[in-house]
């Protein structure tokens, strides 16, 4: 039961909410995610850590990156996305989020490597 409080606890975060949602559709670095959402590094970074102490997030270092995306071991937070995202249209932040994917690229340019250490 405990996990699963703390699994909507953590999802009750709008940012946390928006962070694991885009990182449903891939995988992406802090300076993406930055980008995408328009929110500081901090409070992604933030996010991050507690999605990776619910071990929901895994990262990966590719060169000066740190890429992360979505443990898909977790069949009640994939229902929860994949219900999220038959129904995207209801949810006009997320919907924004994901169209903005396409961007990615201009941030992983403006990243810098100091800011995406953990």
């Amino acid at each position: 039961m405990d996990q699963l409080t703390s699994l909507f606890k953590v999802l009750s975060d709008g940012t946390r909410l928006r962070v694991v949602t885009l990182l449903y559709m891939e995988e992406l670095c802090v300076c993406e995610l930055v980008g995408v959402l328009d929110l500081p590094q901090p409070k992604i970074s933030k996010s991050l850590s507690k999605l990776r102490d619910l071990n929901l997030v895994q990262d990966e270092r590719k060169e000066k990156f740190v890429f992360y995306r979505l443990k898909r071991d977790n069949e009640i937070l994939n229902g929860i996305i994949e219900g999220i995202m038959k129904n995207i249209h209801e949810y006009p932040q997320l919907q924004q989020d994901i169209g903005r994917l396409s961007e990615k690229e201009k941030y992983l340019d403006q990243c810098n490597p100091l800011s995406i250490l953990e």
